[in-house]
């Protein structure tokens, strides 16, 4: 079982413990022994070598008040309880500082759609410090063509202006994440993420 990337990820408390001890990293950090219970998620990884048949790929980026660690787990199917696609940015610009504001208030006019993942979504989802002076404000945004895509190009602009550093991608109908930087460009390959990998891609198979 692979889960698309970003998607986040709620498990069954009763099975947390003993993912806990089956992850010696994670043992001797006691805030985390918790955070099922309260309703934290987990994400999406790629797998790994060493994840074991069958198992689903996890993370669990801890906030810099507990190091800034990234934790992996690899979980049997059945402790998940279920999985959603990343926060709206609609819904996370309340956990964000006000100087941001203003820069995803335009984003949302641009793309009400948008979601967003890294310091701001985990800010909104547990309620811990994520974000620091140096965040990147990550963005990600379903689109079903080439014109959709092509609408992404203000961002520029907006990313001008902006006081924060504009990180993300788009994501097509068959699962290739495109950074929006490289699509702006005049590239003709692209570099291609998807849950199996990374590729390169002529920029005309984006939408093919």
């Amino acid at each position: 079982m692979q889960l698309e990337r970003h998607r986040m990820v709620q498990l069954d408390p009763a099975r947390w413990p003993e993912i806990l001890a089956s992850h010696p990293a994670a043992r001797g950090i006691s805030e985390i022994s918790g955070w099922v219970d309260a309703g934290r998620p987990l994400v999406a990884r790629r797998a790994a070598c060493g994840d074991g048949a069958g198992l689903v790929p996890l993370g669990l980026p801890l906030p810099p008040s507990l190091g800034k660690q990234r934790l992996a787990f690899a979980v049997a199917p059945e402790a998940i309880v279920s999985d959603t696609p990343p926060p709206l940015l609609a819904d996370a610009l309340q956990s964000a500082p006000a100087s941001w504001q203003p820069t995803i208030a335009a984003i949302l006019t641009l793309a009400p759609e948008t979601r967003c993942f890294g310091s701001l979504a985990w800010g909104y989802l547990t309620g811990l410090p994520y974000l620091s002076a140096t965040s990147d404000l990550d963005l990600v945004w379903p689109v079903a063509n080439a014109a959709e895509a092509a609408r992404l190009g203000a961002l520029a602009h907006i990313d001008a202006a902006a006081p924060m550093r504009l990180d993300g991608e788009f994501v097509t109908p068959t699962g290739f994440a495109i950074q929006w930087r490289e699509w702006a460009s005049d590239a003709p390959e692209l570099l291609a993420k998807a849950s199996d990998g990374n590729r390169l891609i002529a920029r005309a198979a984006v939408f093919a």
